[in-house]
């Protein structure tokens, strides 16, 4: 359905029972790039009516993992449960108007129903005996719920705006229950109230809810009956994210909450949100697409129609190539804070950034490859490097000493003069005398290029560790 006013409204509406996950935070960035593109509004709700399972920690790292991709939305956010009375008012009104009945059936009664459904391997279907019934004859003090009268004949069609036209039979539908036995509002009727009452337009989501959009339109229309101007929203049912083998996207495929992809993978907010744009969704042959771009470009009619498939080696080397785009500043104080190290370590690490940057996947690379910059003497080797130090190498080492010692000028140009004049005098490659020189000065078999390492450590720090190895 074209839009073509500034009147669009959307909304992402996660429940607070665990981390924001994948699939949530790409339909959160679908929600907002399409109010952006129609100069909309893009709206938070909170659906924390499971009062057992949601949880403020929840809530933080929804708000955070949000916040940190720089999916910001408009105004303040809604919480659903504080919304409980207008819900109940509106099942009223529906009571009153013949729309939703007072339903008195047992637990004993509903088993019963549900046993029989079962033995004729049906799906349960409530078509409540009180559908019908006059109050007159309702049970004095006996609890009840309200339900829905769901339309029993005809058809449904929604023209989703991904899946295409999807055809339900109104029999296949049940009356749901709106309002539970304690007054309390279920969640279907509080996502079509909320979704009303803020005025959303357009309903981007899960595809896993598209036979909720069959219960809840119903809701829509007797409303509309009721007191007008209740239109239903235009639908979108995305795909859901499955794993590299096909399966829907679970722990066992690795991390699945994004708090875990940036404190402990490393990942930037730029890289994942370009990968999870594509993650169902592509503009032409455009691989790296920066947020301004995607606002521009935007469109359901992008949307596949199949599950992706989450792949965290092509998310690694997006990142790569924007870590590389990436302020060196901002890489160094981010590796610091991961190494954690003081701000006072920020400087030397972004001097060093320039040759850490371009063979780092992730932040963590980052991190670790300035270790080297702030390791105390002697310097710890690990098993590669100390393979390197042989009784040749310290021979080779303590010649590179003699020839550095003597260097004026401790910059790059002339280092590798130095160097390469020991090799030749050796009568060895440049390789053989660099790799053990790599190792006295890092600790480590790979490193920035050597004499990029000569330069951030500085004259003494650089002779002092070769020292260190050359007798050894």
């Amino acid at each position: 359905m074209p839009v073509s006013s500034a009147n669009v409204v959307t909304r992402f509406a996660p429940s607070p029972t665990g981390f924001l996950h994948l699939g949530g935070a790409r339909t959160a960035l679908f929600n907002m790039l399409y109010a952006r593109h129609h100069g909309g509004r893009f709206l938070l709700r909170i659906e924390d009516t499971d009062r057992a399972r949601s949880t403020q920690p929840a809530i933080d790292a929804i708000l955070s993992g949000m916040q940190w991709l720089g999916l910001q939305w408009d105004g303040d956010a809604t919480y659903q449960f504080a919304r409980a009375d207008r819900h109940a008012e509106v099942a009223h009104a529906m009571v009153a108007a013949g729309h939703a009945y007072r339903c008195y059936m047992t637990a004993e009664e509903l088993a019963a129903m549900r046993a029989e459904a079962e033995a004729a391997k049906k799906p349960l279907r409530i078509r409540s005996p009180w559908r019908d019934r006059s109050a007159s004859e309702a049970p004095e003090g006996q609890p009840f719920v309200v339900r829905l009268k769901a339309p029993c004949e005809g058809a449904t069609t929604i023209d989703d705006q991904v899946q295409g036209p999807v055809t339900v039979q109104n029999s296949e539908l049940d009356d749901l229950v709106l309002l539970r036995s304690d007054g309390t509002p279920t969640y279907m009727l509080a996502v079509v109230v909320d979704d009303h009452d803020m005025g959303v337009t357009h309903v981007i989501r899960g595809d896993d809810h598209l036979n909720n959009a069959f219960r809840q339109l119903p809701i829509y229309r007797a409303m509309d009956a009721v007191e007008g101007g209740w239109p239903q929203p235009v639908y979108a049912h995305i795909p859901l994210i499955h794993g590299s083998d096909g399966a829907k996207l679970s722990k066992r495929h690795g991390a699945v909450g994004i708090e875990a992809y940036r404190d402990e993978l490393g990942i930037l907010p730029e890289a994942m949100v370009n990968y999870l744009l594509r993650l169902g969704w592509g503009h032409g042959d455009a691989e790296i697409i920066r947020l301004d771009d995607a606002i521009r470009w935007f469109d359901l009619a992008g949307v596949g129609k199949s599950p992706s498939r989450f792949d965290l080696k092509k998310l690694e080397n997006l990142n790569g190539h924007y870590i590389r785009e990436a302020d060196d500043e901002r890489l160094a104080t981010l590796a610091a804070a991961i190494g954690g190290r003081s701000v006072d370590a920020v400087p030397l690490i972004a001097r060093a950034m320039p040759f850490l940057k371009p063979r780092a996947a992730n932040l963590n690379e980052l991190s670790a490859g300035a270790e080297f910059l702030f390791a105390f003497r002697p310097v710890t080797l690990d098993e590669a490097a100390a393979a390197l130090l042989t009784d040749d190498a310290r021979q080779l080492l303590a010649a590179a000493h003699a020839a550095l010692d003597a260097v004026h000028n401790w910059d790059t140009e002339t280092l590798d003069a130095a160097v390469r004049r020991v090799a030749e005098d050796a009568g060895v490659k440049l390789g053989q005398l660099a790799q053990p020189l790599r190792a006295a000065l890092t600790g480590r078999k790979t490193s920035p290029g050597i004499f990029d390492v000569l330069t951030l450590l500085g004259r003494d720090e650089s002779l002092g560790r070769i020292a260190d190895r050359m007798a050894q």
